[in-house]
This record gives structure tokens, C-alpha cells and sequence, in this order.
């Protein structure tokens, strides 16, 4: 299978990365919180199987250009991957976001309807409860001992790219970004994929989700952790494809 390829757009004024990998229609994968597309590795290459799969760095992430006070909250995150879209011609491709990324996954849907395909949202942070930035940071404390060692580094390397300030400025930003009323507009087909030995997304909070997005379906992953997408990513993109393949997307 082909290693992939990098590709630059300037987007908003950023050079902005994303890696593409695999054939087949497009897939868009949306980090979380500090993440680079460099720790989405071992998914995309499960779903380049059957998929053109976009791994989009958003701005001061991974590999795209960022600015001091860009993005400071979850709402520069959506406009500028709305605007990634229609400059890559991906308007109304499928969605994957992970952690924080789900959470811009549903603000792009609710927010540019004719953007988002099908959204497939994995552990998905903030909603509905929007915690606090210190009880996020005891839950994925918590949660680091259960994930795959040869997570650490790349993990680590993405965080000190992205930089302390940026992400405790969007981390805060969870507790007046009200995503919650904005669920019931979202009008496409919607997976939630959670971990059960994940301490940072608790069951209810994926139940009260699925509740409030009328065609949204919960799938869970034994032993899965908040990092499922490194941890059990076979299993994430056999979840994945199979849903993309039921809603003929």
C-alpha cells in the first residue's frame, strides 16, 4: 500500500497540511485536542483500504501554520476546516473526528450543513457536560497508563508543536462552548464509537448525544481507551466502513 503523500493548501491566510493516503472515495480525519496527523497513522492506513483518506492538521497543529491568537476557541477550529473543505473540493465528505475533533465534527455539521457527509465521531470530548479543564486533565492522566506505548512520542511531539497555550485556550473554551443545543441540526448520519476502559468519555454522555441527533448510532469497543484510534484501529475502521458502506456514503 502507497506510504501516501502531503498536501498543502493555503487556507484563511495558513499553509495547511494534510496527508493523504489511499484510493476510493474521500474520508476527512479531524485530530483532537494537540494532535497531529502523524498519530492518526495506523487508522488511515486500515481505512486507505477503501478510502482516500484526508488526515487534515488544523491550524497550529501537526504540520499547518497557526497564529498566536488562531484558533483560540472551537469555532476558528470549524470555520477553517469548513474553509479546508471547499478549497480541497471536499464539501460534504464524511467525517471522522476524534476527541475534540468530534466535537468540531458536530459544530461543522450543525453549523455548514452542506459541508459534512456522514460524521463519525470517536470519543468525542465536551458534550454535554462540558467539564472543567482540570477534571479533562485528571481523566486523560487516568487514561495515559492504558494506552500504547509507541503512542508517547509521536503523543508528545504533537503537544509541544501545538504548545501549552493554544491548548489550554481551546480546552477552556469547552466550558463556554455551548454544542449541545446545536445536536438537534445536525441531519446526517452519526456513529459514536466509544471505549469501555475509556475514563475520559463516560457512557451517558455518548446515550445523551445519540438522544439528541436524530439518526445517530452508538457502537462500543471492549477495552477500547480514549486513544482507540491507535489502540484498536482495525477495529475502528471496520466500525467505520461498514457504517460509511450502510448509509451509501
Amino acid at each position: 500500500m502507497s506510504q501516501g503523500h502531503a498536501l498543502y493548501l493555503e487556507v484563511d491566510g495558513l499553509r495547511t497540511h494534510a496527508w493523504v493516503r489511499g484510493s476510493g472515495p474521500p474520508l476527512v480525519i479531524v485530530p483532537g485536542l494537540g494532535c497531529a496527523s502523524w498519530m492518526y497513522v495506523r487508522l488511515s492506513r486500515e481505512l486507505a483500504r477503501s478510502r482516500t483518506v484526508y488526515v487534515y492538521d488544523p491550524p497550529g497543529h501537526g504540520y499547518s501554520q497557526g497564529l498566536r491568537h488562531l484558533p483560540d476557541c472551537i469555532e476558528q477550529l470549524t470555520d477553517h476546516l469548513a474553509h479546508w473543505l471547499d478549497a480541497a473540493g471536499l464539501k460534504g465528505s464524511p467525517i471522522f473526528g476524534h476527541s475534540l475533533g468530534g466535537e468540531v465534527a458536530f459544530d461543522l455539521a450543525a453549523r455548514y450543513p452542506k459541508h459534512a457527509g456522514a460524521l463519525i465521531a470517536c470519543a468525542p470530548t465536551g458534550i454535554p457536560e462540558n467539564p472543567s479543564v482540570p477534571a479533562q486533565l485528571v481523566r486523560l492522566l487516568v487514561d495515559l497508563p492504558r494506552e500504547r506505548l509507541g503512542l508517547l512520542i509521536p503523543g508528545l511531539r504533537a503537544y509541544a508543536h501545538c504548545g501549552v497555550r493554544r491548548m489550554l485556550k481551546l480546552a477552556q473554551d469547552q466550558d463556554g462552548h455551548d454544542t449541545g443545543p446545536l445536536l438537534a441540526h445536525i441531519r446526517v448520519p452519526t456513529l459514536l464509537v466509544d471505549g469501555t476502559s475509556d475514563p475520559v468519555i463516560r457512557l451517558w454522555t455518548l446515550e445523551a448525544i445519540r438522544k439528541a441527533i436524530p439518526a445517530a448510532y452508538v457502537c462500543e469497543i471492549k477495552g477500547g481507551t480514549h486513544a482507540l484510534t491507535d489502540v484498536f484501529p482495525r477495529t475502528v475502521a471496520r466500525y467505520t466502513l461498514d457504517f460509511l458502506k450502510a448509509v451509501n456514503q
